[in-house]
């Protein structure tokens, strides 16, 4: 091998190098910007709920629900440039975004992942592919939830949410399930 094929040589492993240490610092940035805004839709939408249900109860945080979250993920996505939206494989919402096979397959292994023990709480992944960096944080059932989410659900809570989500599936958890995710898309440039 000449001297000028190995300093070639040498000069593309170094740029491969870095260039994987560029990406995976990419990839950080991105979970952590990702993880800055689930943040912020948690801490916009459950004091919101939480307020409501002081206010005028669960009938009152359901009409809370169905129009201050939807309003939030659409803030969010026009305030930051990422796709912002939940999704659960029992939806409650028919005009809720439908889970994509990629969010299928993660609710799914979250789901699993509660099974063999892991908290909810540590649950998130995220795929970069192309230029589409996509990332996943569970949503568990907290005490809260289980008002609207639960078992055991009031008839005059049932009511209320028949009138606001007729095809509701999302009933039937119990205290620290998965009950969905934010999903989050960024269209990176090229």
């Amino acid at each position: 091998m000449s001297i000028s094929t190995f300093s070639n040589a040498l000069i593309l492993m170094v740029s491969l190098t870095l260039s994987q240490q560029a990406i995976a610092a990419d990839e950080q940035a991105l979970k952590t910007e990702a993880l800055s805004i689930v943040k912020q839709f948690g801490g916009a939408l459950k004091p919101q709920l939480v307020h409501a249900m002081k206010q005028g109860g669960p009938v009152h945080a359901i009409d809370v629900c169905a129009t201050q979250a939807p309003k939030i993920a659409q803030k969010l996505s026009t305030k930051t440039g990422w796709e912002v939206k939940r999704v659960s494989l029992k939806t409650r919402n028919a005009n809720a975004a439908t889970p994509d096979d990629w969010e299928k397959e993660v609710l799914k292994s979250f789901d699993q992942q509660q099974a063999d023990g892991k908290k909810v709480g540590k649950m998130m992944t995220y795929s970069l592919k192309g230029n589409t960096f996509r990332f996943m944080k569970a949503q568990g059932v907290q005490p809260i939830c289980l008002t609207c989410h639960g078992s055991n659900i009031k008839p005059n809570v049932r009511k209320a949410l028949n009138k606001h989500f007729p095809n509701d599936l999302a009933t039937g958890y119990n205290l620290g399930q998965v009950r969905g995710a934010i999903s989050l898309t960024k269209f990176l440039n090229q």
